[in-house]
């Protein structure tokens, strides 16, 4: 397994390849920060009693929203003193949808919102999700700390165990272990990478958090809402911090800035991992160089074929995802429902790949071949389960219908694939998707950083570009367009071309 990252001004792109496939993609645009996990002082500014939520003020364009389930009933019941306690001392999407499960496990009815909130009143939240569309990041005031090793709860009680690991008896002696570490008043998850560690592990994720902790009550008594109180890990880090386990082999990184950075952090927390990390210094472009741009690029398609002939269709509505899958060019032999078994499983392997690699979350609906016998289609449903176990995000099926329908569910935690890097067509009045102008720009880019890498004639380099992209080229990027004439010591001409489909450019030299 190895962590590609390819990182510049611009943005920061990570790829997770298992067995030289890309199962995961991320991407973080610097000016476009995610904020999950960032903690923030806001303000209450409307309570809505007929859908037990409100909309809190955090300083962003859009208000985030906080359900009633999120709502610490005795923090803010008992007022923000609380928060306080004169004795108090100093995956994370998994993880932390776990830590509020058990909250409402724990209070499994809640009072009326209108009677824990007001217009007005500051509150310390969390967001769980980035803005999704239309939609607001969603809130909570149950505040998780992600280490290394553990989470930290510190408005809980409660100790728990990563799904992930599913020995019983290791299970039983990490609980065990951080009962014996903990005060009474903490609530810690231990994290999947925490399996089989010794109580020093633990001890020092304590230490960082509870002083992390500090800070944060600190910066919360004197920060004006709304306002950040505390800023989550950079993509690098988190991912470092999340996905680097020994299960890794290696973690490669093109820059040498964020190299070095990511060096400092796991010096700090993962020692013995040190001499898997390394720089790209290879004049190919190191995502051209694992085939990372390919994959990334047919992940953005609408049809996927199958090694058989047959395909999948991955279709965006606005309430799901809906997949179907045909037989395509494959015609079997004699046995039809022996061809369409056969489709079928195939379908399911590269369904679970498109669902890791694209980010597909919410509701899925699976269009299965129509199947005749009910042993084909249990095959079919156990096929899928076991193809999603590998997934990080949580799913959940709901058996398959009579008309070969699967109903299922995967947790979403930040906009799939498609929606990060490609914006309504125009072309089409937004029945499609097309490459953003960003993500031609950067494209650009990327295309005159190979240029660079040989040696060419000319005193020039011409781009030609649709308007739209040109446009950022003359205003946002200006500055990137002259750093990059510096680098090649030649001159960059932007021209025009309303003819030029917008995801398509020309790099000519003159």
């Amino acid at each position: 397994m190895k962590i590609v990252v390819n990182a510049d001004e611009h943005e920061t792109r990570i790829a997770l390849l298992e067995k030289d496939a890309v199962t995961e993609f991320y991407i973080e645009r610097h000016t476009e920060l995610g904020i999950a996990g960032n903690i923030y002082k806001g303000r209450v500014i409307k309570v809505l009693p007929g859908m037990q939520a409100a909309f809190v003020d955090v300083g962003l364009d859009k208000a985030g929203f906080l359900y009633v389930a999120d709502v610490d009933v005795e923090e803010v019941h008992d007022g923000y003193e609380s928060l306080f306690p004169p004795e108090a001392e100093e995956d994370v999407p998994i993880e932390r949808a776990l830590a509020v499960e058990a909250h409402e496990r724990a209070m499994p009815s809640y009072p009326p919102i209108e009677d824990l909130l007001q217009e007005g009143q500051d509150l310390l939240v969390q967001a769980t999700k980035d803005p999704i569309g239309s939609k607001g990041a969603r809130l909570t005031t149950f505040i998780t700390l992600p280490g290394r090793h553990l989470v930290f709860m510190p408005h809980s009680t409660n100790i728990g165990v990563s799904r992930r690991i599913e020995d019983e008896a290791e299970r039983e002696r990490l609980r065990d272990l951080v009962e014996a570490l903990r005060r009474p008043d903490e609530g810690y998850i231990v994290r999947t990478v925490g399996a089989g560690l010794d109580p020093a592990a633990f001890r020092a994720d304590m230490i960082f958090l509870k002083k992390l902790w500090g800070i944060i009550k600190e910066r919360f008594k004197a920060a004006q809402a709304p306002s950040l109180i505390h800023h989550d890990l950079s993509l690098l880090l988190r991912i470092t911090r999340d996905l680097f386990t020994d299960e890794v082999d290696s973690l490669i990184i093109d820059s040498p800035e964020e190299y070095h950075d990511a060096v400092e952090f796991v010096r700090t927390f993962l020692p013995h991992l040190e001499s898997r990390l390394s720089l790209y210094e290879g004049a190919e472009p190191v995502f051209d160089h694992y085939g990372i741009e390919m994959e990334v690029s047919r992940a953005l398609g609408r049809r996927v074929w199958l090694k058989s002939g047959g395909y999948i269709v991955i279709d965006h509505t606005e309430a799901l995802v809906v997949i179907d899958i045909n037989t395509g060019k494959f015609v079997g032999k004699r046995n039809p429902e022996e061809t369409i078994l056969k489709t079928n499983l195939e379908a399911v392997k590269e369904i679970a790949y498109q669902l890791r690699l694209r980010n597909i979350g919410g509701i899925i609906i699976i269009d299965f071949i129509d199947m005749e016998q009910e042993e084909s289609r249990q095959r079919v449903l156990a096929a899928l389960e076991q193809a999603l176990k590998a997934d990080r995000s949580r799913t959940h099926i709901m058996g398959m219908s009579e008309l070969g329908l699967v109903q299922m569910t995967r947790k979403r935690t930040r906009e799939s694939l498609a929606h990060t890097l490609c914006e309504p067509c125009s072309y089409c009045e937004g029945k499609g998707l097309i490459k953003s102008a960003n993500t031609v720009c950067y494209e650009i880019f990327r295309g005159i950083d190979r240029l660079a890498a040989q040696p060419f004639s000319g005193r020039k380099l011409i781009v030609t570009a649709h308007p739209k992209v040109a446009e950022l080229l003359f205003n946002e990027e200006a500055d990137s367009i002259e750093h990059l004439e510096k680098t090649l010591g030649k001159r960059i001409v932007i021209q025009v071309d309303s003819s030029v489909h917008q995801e398509q450019f020309d790099l000519v030299t003159d």
